[in-house]
């Protein structure tokens, strides 16, 4: 399949500037940046591409090269190669760098203090607090800086060290033929850094277990599924490294009255007999603890539904609501007393075809059938 054009890649013309070819890379970076299309794989091929397309645009010497031979300058290792290998990690760390402020970016870090795990706090709520929010305590087991040695690792009156292994660059190469191996330091494990005399609290890590209390607001309208993100309240990084992410999962419990459908609530009402056939307002609960009264049409059938605008969940983020839909189902009477079934058989008797249309057309076809059969 032939490659795409690099400038049409990045929607710029031959004679764009070194600015404008930035802005236009910044606008599509974004656009399709992994973190903002988590599980889209066509989202990040794309990323991969752009990225590609601007190592190459970016560097006067391989542009030039570009502009003169297109893709075949850089096919076969030429110029230092332009293809997945070089350009995507090149541009990758540009992303960090131009997009988010990162000296240097992630792709440039060769040593220092590592980021703390994420953590992840499953909290089960009910329909109600998913309607109205509400804060929550929760406990959460993390680990901390070490108070004993701030977070070093380094017992008292000591320091970390530059690793001799690496020089403190965290990495080390080794010459294979031809190629430059370079990998992660085994001594200090990537650091740059070794602690010669640990501390004893923290035997060296610069952090310890510690149980966390935390206040978690919860928004008006969640719904099942929804992660809540709190910065930095996730583990503390080795050694004073920079503390990870907590990520709260929200689940909704069963409730045994409503049904919900995005900010639409479901109630599933029975109503008497006598109801259905003469009609009545009745008082309908509400998911925020009250009732409306709601208008019961005379013949209202099993499945019919009514539309209460305005009673449903609360739209996130929003200040709007959705609806709550009431859907009937009539209740035939049972453990009946002798008088009251004489009144159903009076009340049979006086009945015509108008009465339970439905049921007469039913039966009048079956009829209708049956003598065709004969």
């Amino acid at each position: 399949m032939a490659k795409i054009c690099y400038y049409e890649m990045l929607d710029v013309e031959r004679t764009v500037t070194a600015d404008d070819l930035k802005k236009s890379y910044r606008k599509k970076a974004m656009l399709y940046h992994p973190d903002r299309n988590p599980g889209d794989a066509e989202a990040e091929a794309k990323f991969k591409e752009i990225s590609e397309a601007y190592d190459i645009l970016k560097d006067d010497q391989k542009r030039a090269a570009y502009d003169r031979f297109g893709h075949a300058a850089f096919e076969n290792g030429g110029m230092g190669g332009g293809g997945r290998g070089g350009g995507f990690d090149s541009s990758f760390s540009d992303i960090f760098e131009d997009l988010f402020g990162m000296s240097g970016g992630r792709g440039r870090q060769n040593s220092g203090p590592r980021r703390g795990a994420d953590l992840r706090y499953n909290l089960t709520i009910t329909l109600e607090d998913a309607y109205s929010g509400k804060e929550e305590k929760i406990t959460i087991p993390t680990s901390v800086s070490c108070t004993e040695c701030d977070g070093s690792g380094a017992a008292h009156g000591s320091k970390p060290q530059s690793c001799g292994g690496c020089g403190g660059v965290g990495k080390v190469r080794t010459q294979q033929g031809f190629f430059t191996v370079e990998r992660t330091c085994p001594r200090c494990q990537g650091q740059g850094k070794v602690i010669s005399h640990p501390c004893e609290k923290c035997h060296g890590t610069g952090s310890k277990q510690k149980n966390k209390s935390l206040s978690v607001k919860i928004p008006a309208g969640v719904e099942d599924g929804t992660r809540i993100r709190l910065q930095n309240e996730g583990e503390s990084g080795p050694q004073n490294g920079p503390k990870g992410d907590l990520y709260i999962f929200i689940s909704i419990e069963y409730h045994p009255i409503f049904q919900r459908d995005g900010s639409t609530i479901f109630c599933n009402v029975p109503i008497a007999m006598t109801t259905a056939a003469l009609g009545a307002e009745i008082d309908i609960p509400t998911i925020n603890g009250g009732k409306t009264k709601t208008k019961i049409s005379a013949g209202t059938q099993t499945g019919k539904q009514y539309r209460l605008h305005g009673k449903g969940m609360p739209i996130l983020h929003s200040q709007q609501f959705g609806d709550m839909i009431i859907q009937t189902t009539v209740e035939t009477p049972v453990n009946m007393t002798k008088k009251q079934k004489e009144l159903l058989r009076a009340f049979a008797d006086e009945c015509g075809d108008e009465v339970s249309p439905e049921s007469s057309g039913f039966f009048g076809k079956v009829k209708e059938l049956w003598e065709d059969l004969t």
